[in-house]
């Protein structure tokens, strides 16, 4: 540094004033770039509809500041993903198919289509039935001293626990171990500074983030649930390794989402490499577990806040149970009410409220209005839930318009 300081102060006063003078010029031109680049989008999206944007910050102001509701974004559109959005998932969840894209994301997808057969679904009713059993019996502790409690965790423990027993074979007794379990805690907080990241703008300099305390805390809660997912391949290859070495033949009921990860292969005979497993396992152990245990969350309060669809649907679960303490995949055609009001907690409080989207080409609508390419559109999924022009008054439970709305659409 100092050597760097000597020789600029040794540079005659003309070239030293060339150089601040091509820095900004430099400087200029991308500022320009951008202000160009900005203003045709600006132009483009005139004909639709919206509240009036400022000159600099456009619609910052409109979006909603509340933190409670996380950013969580699958795969389902045929344009590409929003890279700028999704970059921040992949030191967690490496390049799998939440956030990979393109070819990769189609060859990955078809390799890993077997494990979502329903022939591979159904004797995972039984195991998800063991661990929810293990949840309400400490629940029923809670219940007899009347003590409150988090219930979002224990329901989080619950879906990690049947994700996996279901897809990676392996009994984590993290419901019954005491204390917080770390990777639980990681996922919380790995959540909880994703969504910081995105909405702390300086923070989406990878060099500004890594250097900050809330890059610190990301790195470390990373390496713990890399550590976590690392031990369960590590343990599944050794007893794959010990079956092949002693020539024993399992005789399993059903291939697991990691027994088809590490037999996959595809037209070429070629299988995922050990960063695709690895990236496939975190993506699948956080999404297996932590939206579904949003959802269930909420489908308690919304019951606990209507209690005679609350009544109804024990009484629908009941007499499908005929006294067994179980259910069996042929339970679930039995429960149509309970089901129904599971769809209606899901439309008012979707685990996944958004995803995003980039153009590679213009879009144009029926009406001749085009958005041009390289927009990223974000899409509401929270918003199309509550439209007016479907649901009457939808922010109530309204499970008999949906029984009527879905009859409509199914006819």
């Amino acid at each position: 540094m100092q050597l760097y300081a000597s020789l600029l102060l040794n540079l005659p006063s003309l070239s030293v004033n060339h150089v601040f003078a091509l820095v900004l010029l430099a400087c200029s031109v991308i500022v320009v770039k951008l202000l160009v680049k900005r203003r045709r989008g600006m132009r483009a999206l005139e004909p639709f509809p919206g509240p009036p944007a400022h000159w600099l910050l456009g619609h910052v102001k409109e979006v909603n500041t509340t933190t409670h509701f996380k950013m969580t974004f699958f795969a389902l559109l045929t344009e590409p993903k929003d890279d700028y959005a999704y970059k921040f998932f992949i030191p967690w969840l490496g390049d799998g198919l939440l956030v990979s894209a393109g070819q990769k994301w189609f060859r990955h997808r078809r390799l890993l289509t077997p494990g979502f057969h329903y022939d591979v679904l159904k004797p995972y009713v039984k195991l998800v039935s063991d661990s929810t059993k293990v949840m309400l019996d400490k629940w029923e502790v809670y219940a007899k001293s009347e003590e409150s409690f988090e219930l979002f965790k224990h329901v989080s423990l619950m879906t990690l626990d049947s994700i996996m027993k279901c897809a990676f074979s392996c009994n984590s007794n993290c419901q019954t171990d005491s204390g917080t379990n770390p990777y639980i805690q990681a996922v919380y907080d790995l959540c909880h500074l994703v969504n910081v990241r995105f909405r702390v703008f300086p923070y989406h300099s990878k060099a500004i983030f890594h250097l900050s305390p809330h890059g610190y805390k990301f790195r470390k809660a990373t390496r713990i649930a890399h550590s976590h997912t690392a031990e369960v391949i590590r343990k599944r290859k050794e007893v794959l390794k010990i079956e092949k070495e002693q020539g024993i033949v399992k005789n399993k009921r059903y291939m697991d989402f990691l027994d088809i990860l590490l037999s996959a292969r595809d037209e070429h005979q070629q299988g995922l490499s050990d960063e695709d497993i690895r990236a496939e396992v975190d993506t699948f152990m956080f999404e297996g577990h932590d939206t579904t245990a949003s959802g269930i969350s909420w489908i308690f309060y919304n019951l606990a806040c209507n209690p005679e669809h609350q009544e109804k649907c024990r009484e629908e679960i009941l007499q499908a149970l005929d006294g067994k303490d179980t259910v069996d995949w042929e339970d679930l055609n039995k429960i149509p009410y309970t089901t129904m009001c599971i769809k209606e907690s899901l439309r008012l409080c979707p685990p996944v409220p958004g995803i995003s989207r980039k153009l590679t080409k213009p879009l144009t609508f029926f009406d001749g209005r085009t958005v041009p390419e390289g927009c990223i559109i974000g899409i509401s999924i929270y918003g199309i839930h509550m439209n007016t022009t479907v649901w009457e008054n939808p922010y109530v439970c309204a499970h008999s318009l949906y029984q009527k709305y879905h009859s409509q659409v199914t006819t």
